[in-house]
């Protein structure tokens, strides 16, 4: 989600600056898909989709092709102050986004808005306060009726133990604020797991979160088995999440979650459907909160060579197979 993200905003905002159009808009989606399951949370499995660069997949396709119901829509941030706007400069209401999440309505699912990502003026450092922040969380949760949000805190936001502590007293409000809203924050991660430092805030803070996602790449495992790492990785987690609030295994496990990248990484890594696979069946044996990926938009093949952008994978896979694999989790 690093490089490649921030050549997609970098990208964005450069278009934005000069009038240029750099999104689609996506066409009305069919009847619900079966990636929904009774035991799952909804929002458990909710590949990211990014509409600020490239070639945006229709989601209408995606569901009928892979039965995923919910989408994780990046990203929500600054607009150079503490007002909420897609990439910081398209609006919430009237444009290709919110075109998005009604195509997503109509398939009888739903979506998960992003909010930060790895660069762009972020709401959690240039909002002033808890109360300014959990006011920019709240007018988008209002804009779209939101029953969920994932906060994706990263680099010098995550680095910043005053961030970090401004973004969970926002949470906190937000959760008392919005009764049965699921609460996801996504961060960084190294092989062995996360650093236990915003987690433990949470914990001291009383602050639960549905689900602590880890990106589980870009950590150096070029040449090794990234299926292998990921679930090491977020066994790592586990643990940071057990010690900080009390959890048994099975609990910290449910509370707990990972955001993985198909294909080629932004560091070489590469990530194969059959990875996908291993994490799919570790997922399920553990009964992990979320699973999700950057991005849709990379979950096809080439036509050629690999880019290195955000509009294919790099390895061989049929369109939109990473998202079919996970769209079968159970919960």
């Amino acid at each position: 989600m690093r490089t490649a993200r921030r050549l997609a905003i970098g990208a964005a905002v450069a278009a934005l600056a000069t009038g240029t159009a750099v999104v689609t808009a996506a066409s009305a989606a069919p009847p619900g898909g079966s990636g929904a399951h009774a035991t799952a949370a909804p929002a458990a499995v909710a590949p990211y989709l990014y509409n600020g660069w490239g070639d945006p997949p229709d989601p209408a396709e995606v569901q009928q092709a892979t039965g995923v119901s919910w989408f994780t829509l990046a990203f929500v941030l600054s607009n150079g102050g503490c007002d909420p706007q897609w990439d910081g400069g398209r609006p919430l209401k009237g444009g290709v986004d919110e075109q998005t999440v009604e195509a997503v309505r109509a398939g009888g699912g739903d979506v998960v808005p992003s909010f930060g990502g790895a660069n762009g003026n972020k709401l959690e450092q240039s909002c002033s306060d808890a109360d300014a922040l959990a006011g920019a969380y709240q007018k988008v949760i209002d804009a779209y009726g939101l029953k969920a949000i994932d906060i994706d805190i990263e680099g010098d936001a995550y680095n910043d133990p005053g961030t970090q502590q401004k973004t969970i007293d926002a949470l906190k409000k937000i959760k008392a604020d919005n009764a049965g809203i699921t609460l996801y924050v996504t961060f960084p991660s190294d092989q062995n797991g996360p650093d236990g430092s915003m987690i433990g805030r949470a914990a001291d803070a009383g602050l639960e979160v549905d689900g602590w996602t880890i990106m589980p790449f870009d950590f150096g495992g070029e040449g090794q088995d990234m299926g292998q790492l990921t679930q090491q990785a977020t066994d790592g987690l586990k643990d940071r999440v057990k010690e900080a609030y009390g959890y048994s295994d099975d609990e910290a496990y449910r509370h707990s979650g990972l955001s993985s990248m198909n294909g080629i990484t932004d560091v070489n890594e590469t990530v194969t459907p059959e990875d996908f696979e291993a994490v799919l069946g570790y997922a399920q044996e553990h009964h992990l909160a979320r699973l999700a990926y950057w991005s849709v938009n990379r979950d096809r093949p080439c036509p050629g060579a690999y880019p290195n952008d955000d509009t294919c994978s790099g390895v061989s896979q049929d369109p939109w197979e990473f998202t079919g694999i996970f769209a079968r989790y159970q919960g």
